[in-house]
């Protein structure tokens, strides 16, 4: 079963927003087997709305289609399909009823405009929209399947979840499928590619190993296809285990989405600990991330973003003969700001982060990339020189970040 998502409108070409819907679509529709084959992205013009379904229609099953339904004058992808489909617009009642009322809850005029978006095609079925006003059209023709839904992603989202994903499966006969992905951090692809070799080698021809790598972490995802989903299941999770096995909890952080700062709350929580941030290059992006986490108040107790070495002092109480000495850039820093944040603010454990992010500010010695990470609790202070050797400051922030929560995780563990 193949698929096409096609994005309509110029601000997506123009680079004015980036398309994340494709890529929500394209992961919702791997997970029932359909293999999404093309994304197109197509300005508010007929032409090439029209030159797209034809591409799209010419070899997809499925063609799932966002943008261009809203009141004005620019949205005319509803007029172009109803015109492609051969069929008219017409009225709907109850479509409009439902604009009104949402519009008047929000204390919002109803506009001439409104009517219009209550004009849809005839030979379509109609989903109304419960979280905005564009109401959604599926269109049938030669045993294919168009969908058109609005560009807003958290509609677009609704109208997936509550009814387009379940009505793809009652409308076509699709294959099981199962994924399992496990989330390494502190090892390259490469690394862990030699390690999982022997697995990897042995996969049975209806299991696939695909490596995703970002800043610090690698999600290995096993996906299975066949027609038996619960063997699927138990088939793969067990070579998901021989992974564990192999790469240990050291480099494991978990699985399916979760995150570092996931994975450390729920540490802190089971601990019953509590922890802080000292940041300096890194400029409270650590904190953001722990704080990014429903609840995090039960263990996060609050952080310094100290750029400057007179609030290294004031705040931290960093001696100024370290700061003279060894320079704020300096292992002896980062643990007189991990140590000190636990006192101050009565912490079980901490993160202390000093560096040159760039893309100016480096020297000989000292240059662009090079970041000291502390981590602490009461009984001991563990250091990490990182040098990327990249010029790119926000490369360098988010590789910091990530490999100083790394050092957290592993500290709360018993692995360092």
């Amino acid at each position: 079963m193949k698929a096409c998502l096609m994005t309509i409108g110029d601000e997506i070409l123009i680079g004015q927003i980036v398309d994340t819907n494709s890529v929500w679509m394209a992961q919702k529709l791997n997970d029932l087997g359909i293999a999404v084959f093309e994304m197109l992205s197509v300005s508010d013009t007929q032409e090439h709305i029209v030159s797209g379904l034809d591409r799209a229609l010419a070899y997809a099953d499925i063609v799932l289609i966002t943008g261009g339904l809203g009141p004005t004058k620019d949205d005319i992808t509803k007029n172009v399909l109803a015109d492609y489909f051969g069929t008219a617009l017409e009225f709907r009642a109850d479509i409009y009823e439902q604009l009104t009322t949402f519009l008047q809850k929000r204390g919002v005029a109803v506009v001439d405009a409104i009517k219009n978006m209550a004009m849809l095609p005839q030979n379509c079925t109609i989903f109304p929209n419960q979280k905005g006003m564009a109401a959604a059209m599926w269109f049938e023709k030669d045993d294919k399947v168009v969908v058109s839904m609005p560009g807003v992603p958290y509609e677009m989202i609704n109208f997936m979840e509550t009814a387009i994903l379940s009505q793809l499966q009652q409308r076509f006969q699709l294959p099981a499928i199962y994924h399992h992905t496990t989330i390494t951090v502190g090892l390259g692809e490469s690394i862990i590619a030699e390690k999982i070799s022997p697995i990897e080698d042995s996969l049975p021809s209806y299991i696939k190993l695909a490596y995703l790598p970002s800043l610090g972490t690698v999600r290995l995802r096993l996906s299975a296809r066949g027609s038996d989903y619960a063997f699927l299941q138990q088939t793969t999770n067990d070579i998901a285990q021989q992974i564990h096995d192999t790469l240990t909890e050291k480099y494991i952080l978990g699985t399916g989405e979760d995150k570092l700062e996931t994975v450390i709350g729920q540490l802190l929580l089971a601990n019953n600990a509590t922890m802080a941030t000292a940041e300096s290059c890194t400029g409270g992006q650590i904190a953001q991330k722990i704080t990014s986490i429903a609840g995090a108040s039960r263990y996060f107790k609050g952080g310094f973003v100290v750029y400057s070495n007179e609030l290294k002092t004031q705040l931290l109480n960093v001696q100024d003969t370290t700061l003279k000495q060894h320079g704020a850039v300096s292992e002896a820093t980062v643990i007189e700001m991990a140590n000190n944040t636990i006192k101050n603010l009565h912490c079980d454990y901490a993160i202390a982060v000093s560096g040159i992010a760039g893309p100016d500010g480096g020297t000989a010695e000292k240059p662009v990339g090079t970041i000291w990470i502390a981590v602490a609790n009461r009984q001991k202070t563990i250091t990490q020189l990182l040098q990327t050797a990249r010029p790119h400051r926000d490369i360098n922030i988010e590789l910091a970040s990530n490999l100083a929560l790394n050092q957290l995780r592993k500290l709360i563990l018993g692995l360092l």
